[in-house]
């Protein structure tokens, strides 16, 4: 998966800035801290992120296309403007069955138990 960062204080349009590659996954950093980061990526038809379980929890948004987001067995088709949350230490996977692009943003904050 090939990972690149946006200029920042620029506007972007997000399926714009990223381009679907053949038989590839690749992704754009938006922004990376260490609390957490948001991505944008594109997935060609019949690719897949792997399986893993997720230390953090995952803010999954379709922008473009449809998504098989699969968490803990259980599979979950996104239409464009749809998301969803997979939860921290749940097995997942996200797979195309037609070329898709997302927003994933990880928050990785240790602050579930503030107010703030």
């Amino acid at each position: 998966m090939k990972t690149t960062e946006i200029e920042k204080s620029e506007t972007h349009i997000l399926i714009e800035i990223i381009e679907y590659v053949t038989n590839s996954v690749v992704s754009k950093t938006l922004i990376r801290k260490t609390t957490g980061n948001i991505s944008v990526v594109a997935i060609d038809t019949g690719e897949a992120l792997a399986e893993k379980i997720s230390p953090f929890d995952t803010f999954i948004q379709v922008i473009e296309g449809v998504a098989e987001v699969v968490i803990d067995n259980k599979p979950n088709i996104l239409q464009k403007g749809q998301a969803i949350i997979i939860q921290t230490h749940a097995t997942n996977f996200i797979r195309a069955n037609e070329r898709f692009k997302m927003i994933s943003t990880v928050i990785k904050s240790g602050y579930e138990g503030s107010t703030i």
